[in-house]
């Protein structure tokens, strides 16, 4: 899933169930990295995580709700508010949390059920019904989070051959097998992580043989040969996201990693921070530099800017969306501006 895009637009989600606005659509100043909020549409409750469509033209929302749905926005006109195209889809799983295109399909992953769903997208970006809903199995040491599955994100993989399901309750990523057309994902195998680092989102290397698993119950980035080829993730070792000596507890967010792949950052939060780490060369160690605060409270999610100059932390609790000037010779963001955004999850760029 492509966390960066063209144009200057930002569209922000946000639990409307927390006084948050759906999805808002911001104007992107590219020099500045500032963002003006525009239009804004509560159509679907609770739109916690989007996804843009190839070209642009049409924006893809998780309803984060017990009953849980996926939903469908035309905002190919910046002049208008993003328009639903059709009713919102169930998923047939309970509280999606992340989405991405892949295979002719929306992809959700949905916590409440630990399921992955796939819905056919038709050709004018609509979603038709779902064609195949993907059941985990498991569970982790973690009795009051990890009592079952709980998959936390979809990432398909650079090749396009393939998606990676993070689940948090069973301690590790399920590799799917993408077929033709609209053909439901198949699973290929599981892979399990260190027990209790609890799973919650994954970033690829630029060249692709690399895969960073952030942990949500414990703050590590767990380094991951990937192998396009055979479809093989293998656990390489883990990195801490803190400090010594930090007390916590403290929850990581989200991972997100430079265009030359010199560098990745982790929103933690408790901490209200953001991580900043350096690569080696073959992107298989990965060294804290330090953190830095993120400017608001309980960083939901962690997005880098199409120019790769700016990043921004939907801060959930304080609510606001704050974005940070990125040194290009260390990595490490100094904070420029923020953008109120109650109850802000996720940004993304297009």
């Amino acid at each position: 899933m492509s966390r960066t895009g063209s144009g200057q637009r930002a569209y922000i989600g946000s639990f409307t169930a927390e006084g948050g606005a759906g999805v808002t659509v911001a104007a992107v100043d590219p020099e500045t990295g500032a963002l003006s909020a525009r239009h804004a549409t509560d159509a679907v409750p609770n739109p916690s995580y989007l996804t843009l469509a190839p070209g642009g033209e049409v924006l893809y929302a998780v309803s984060e709700t017990d009953d849980g749905a996926a939903a469908a926005f035309r905002v190919a006109d910046p002049a208008r508010p993003p328009a639903p195209l059709g009713p919102p889809v169930p998923v047939r799983g309970a509280g999606p949390t992340h989405l991405a295109l892949a295979a002719g399909c929306l992809l959700t992953a949905n916590y409440g059920s630990g399921s992955v769903t796939a819905i056919p997208v038709r050709d004018d970006g609509a979603l038709a019904e779902p064609s195949a809903v993907l059941r985990h199995e498991g569970g982790g040491p973690h009795a009051d989070r990890q009592e079952g599955p709980h998959a936390h994100a979809v990432h398909p993989d650079p090749s396009g051959r393939w998606l990676l399901a993070v689940d948090l309750g069973t301690d590790s990523v399920w590799v799917y097998a993408l077929g033709a057309g609209q053909t439901p994902p198949r699973l290929h195998r599981e892979v399990r992580l260190r027990p209790g680092s609890g799973p919650r989102h994954l970033v690829f290397h630029p060249r692709g043989d690399r895969a960073y698993v952030v942990g949500e119950l414990e703050p590590t980035v767990t380094v991951c040969r990937w192998d396009a080829a055979s479809g093989g993730l293998d656990p390489l070792g883990e990195v801490r996201v803190l400090p010594a000596g930090t007390d916590g507890p403290d929850f990581p967010s989200e991972v997100v990693v430079s265009g030359d792949g010199r560098f990745a950052w982790v929103a933690i939060r408790g901490h209200d921070s953001v991580a900043t780490l350096a690569l080696d060369a073959p992107g298989g160690t990965m060294t804290l530099v330090t953190t830095t605060p993120c400017g608001g409270h309980w960083p939901r999610d962690l997005t880098l800017a199409p120019s790769g100059r700016h990043l921004y932390a939907a801060n959930q609790r304080s609510g606001d969306v704050t974005w940070f000037r990125v040194d290009p010779a260390t990595g490490v963001p100094t904070l420029a501006g923020s953008l109120d955004a109650p109850a802000a999850s996720c940004v993304v760029f297009g």
